[in-house]
């Protein structure tokens, strides 16, 4: 489906070409500061115009539809349009017989028996997180004293990020990279076992981003290579405050009043300028392929903004549920 939380609901629409992308953010308390300046800074965040990033630029200017009145939510729905208007339709011509390597136009196209909008990717495009930033931008008001912030440690399996961009730019080819997120001042107790723990929650959102393909929480695949007695992080106040941190500000699915953290993989953009090979749908043959239109060499340098966003989102969820109890 297109809506995710219990409380604090968020649900995407919009296709990248079509007339506009959006979200609509169900569960916000009433009362809440919430202005068109506040998305700005996180927005911009997410636009392209450094080198490895699509020469594709919109305004990306949120219309708040719905919500919000003289400045603060309402306790209504919020909603929240972002506008297309650089567009290019006609670079995707060629992927109604050909679908693009590495991405979802074969089973879009399979699984919505050709009714799907193939131009830019559709509704499956990374042009929807936009709505994922704006709902955390809200999440985040809600969370108050809590602090997520999120960056992008290594690119190209280098972390020298600019000389990995630096290589991508100039082989012409697309890299990914690793983000890490950190989230400090969270109250113990907030998860629901089994199946609404912290882990679960988050993941759920950041799997919804595109390009992700892998996250860990803590010391995550590296405690395979521990012995428990060192993996085991020492409590050594009455707070549960821990010496170590290799749980990642997580016990048994609940937060435990520790810095939480986690790191997301981010796969090579799909859309590289690489000459390719796909199947021809009309021709009914294996051909040569090239990517047309605007396309990240490297998307992971815009997506710390929307992992941020995710955090935040189930985040808020998980928070409304614990006042709740």
């Amino acid at each position: 489906m297109n809506s995710f939380g219990r409380l604090f609901r968020v649900s995407i629409f919009g296709e990248s070409h079509g007339r506009a992308v959006g979200i609509v953010v169900d569960g916000c308390p009433a009362g809440i500061g919430l202005e068109v300046s506040d998305f700005l800074p996180d927005l911009e965040r997410r636009k392209p115009g450094a080198a490895g990033t699509t020469p594709r630029h919109e305004d990306d200017m949120p219309e708040i539809v719905s919500g919000v009145f003289n400045g603060k939510t309402t306790g209504a729905p919020i909603t929240i349009l972002f506008e297309n208007k650089n567009v290019r339709s006609g670079d995707y011509d060629a992927i109604k017989n050909t679908p693009r390597p590495g991405h979802a136009d074969f089973v879009l196209q399979r699984k919505f028996k050709g009714f799907n909008d193939y131009r830019g990717g559709g509704h499956s495009s990374g042009r929807l997180t936009l709505g994922i930033v704006a709902a955390g931008v809200i999440a985040k008001k809600m969370l108050a004293q809590v602090t997520v912030m999120a960056a992008l440690i290594e690119a190209g399996g280098s972390n020298d990020i600019e000389a990995a961009i630096a290589a991508a730019v100039e082989k012409q080819d697309s890299i990914g990279g690793i983000v890490q997120c950190n989230v400090n001042g969270l109250s113990l107790g907030l998860g629901e076992p089994f199946f609404d723990s912290v882990e679960s929650a988050i993941s759920h959102v950041i799997f919804a981003v595109p390009a992700i393909k892998g996250i860990e929480f803590g010391s995550g695949f590296a405690a395979t290579r521990m012995y428990g007695s060192e993996h085991n992080d020492a409590i050594v106040d009455e707070k549960g405050t821990t010496k170590t941190n290799n749980a990642g500000g997580i016990n048994g699915g609940i937060t435990n009043g520790n810095e939480l953290y986690f790191r997301v993989a981010v796969k090579p953009t799909s859309s590289t300028p690489q000459m390719q090979r796909t199947w021809n749908a009309a021709t009914r043959s294996v051909e040569d392929f090239q990517v047309k239109g605007r396309h990240d060499l490297c998307i992971a340098l815009r997506v710390p903004v929307v992992v941020e966003a995710a955090a935040a989102i189930a985040l808020a969820d998980l928070s409304l549920i614990s006042k709740a109890y």
